[in-house]
C-alpha cells in the first residue's frame, strides 16, 4: 500500500510532475499546466510552515498524487476550506484519493474548519461518487464553469459539514 504523507518540500518538484500531468488532460483541474517550480516550491514551503492541510500520495520518492483543503482568509468565511486534489492517471481507482481525501478531512476537522468545500465537473463522475461516498452534499450546479479548448463545462458545488455544525 502506497504511503500517504503531510507535505514536505523535498517533494515539491515531484509534486510539480504530477500536478503538470493531471493538468495537461484537461479534465480534472482548472488549470493546463502547472506553475513553474520557484512557485511550486514557494508555495510547498508555505504549505509546511503553516502546517496546511495537504497530503502527498507516494510511490518510494515520486509523488503520485495529492489532496489539499486550504481555508478561506476573510474572518467570517474562516470556518470553510476548499478541496483540492489529483492522482496520476496511472495510480487510479486504487483507493488513493478516498485515503487522501481521508487524511485531509481529519486534519481540517482538527485544525477547526466545519465545512469543506469543492467544485468538480459534472461529467466527473469517478470524483462525483467518491465525493459522494465520503460524505459530500450536492449544493448547486454552475452552468459553463469551466471552458477548454472553447468548449464550456458545467461544475458541482459540493459541500461536507463536520458533525454537529448547523
Amino acid at each position: 500500500m502506497l504511503p500517504i504523507v503531510p507535505v514536505q518540500l523535498q517533494y515539491a518538484a515531484s509534486y510539480r510532475e504530477c500536478l503538470d500531468v493531471v493538468a495537461r488532460e484537461k479534465r480534472y483541474l482548472a488549470q493546463i499546466e502547472a506553475l513553474p517550480l520557484a512557485r511550486i516550491e514557494a508555495f510547498v514551503q508555505e504549505s509546511v510552515a503553516h502546517d496546511a492541510v495537504q497530503f502527498f500520495a507516494l510511490d518510494g520518492e515520486r509523488v503520485v498524487g495529492w489532496a489539499d483543503i486550504f481555508p478561506a482568509w476573510a474572518h467570517a468565511v474562516a470556518h470553510r476550506g476548499t478541496l483540492g486534489m489529483g492522482v496520476h492517471p496511472a495510480y487510479r481507482r486504487q483507493g488513493l484519493g478516498r485515503r487522501l481525501l481521508s487524511a485531509c478531512i481529519d486534519k481540517a476537522w482538527h485544525q477547526g474548519l466545519t465545512r469543506i468545500e469543492l467544485e468538480v465537473r459534472t461529467d466527473n463522475d469517478d470524483a462525483i461518487r467518491l465525493y459522494e461516498h465520503m460524505g459530500f452534499q450536492h449544493e448547486a450546479v454552475k452552468a459553463r464553469a469551466l471552458r477548454f479548448d472553447g468548449v464550456y463545462y458545467n461544475a458541482a458545488q459540493m459541500r461536507l459539514l463536520h458533525d454537529g455544525a448547523p
